[in-house]
């Protein structure tokens, strides 16, 4: 019997490569970090959409796409880009690795 191999997605497979990036960044910060199996947060004791768990406290989704809007990425003159729907959160975006080195304090 012939054993059938199945490869999964190129979003998929592009969203575990990110996913591990993300570990390994924070391993590198010196914190601690662990993917969620088959990226299901419940495998973390989590929330379903947890992807990464860093430090055992900060949950974190990961999402790749081929491109993201310019107006989201913060400018090399800025430290980080502030965003907000109509009668939604505000939200910080900022490079990982600044979050990792100078945010992560309590």
């Amino acid at each position: 019997m012939e054993k059938v191999v199945t490869m999964s997605h190129p979003s998929k497979l592009k969203g575990n490569r990110l996913e591990r990036l993300v570990v390994k960044m924070s391993e590198e910060a010196g914190l601690s970090a662990k993917r969620a199996y088959a990226s299901d947060g419940r495998s973390l004791g989590e929330a379903e959409d947890v992807d990464v768990l860093i430090d055992g406290k900060w949950k974190v989704q990961c999402k790749a796409r081929k491109k993201i809007a310019s107006y989201v990425t913060p400018p090399e003159s800025c430290d980080f880009t502030v965003i907000k729907e109509d009668r939604g959160e505000v939200l910080a975006v900022l490079p990982l690795s600044k979050l990792l080195t100078n945010i992560w304090y309590e």
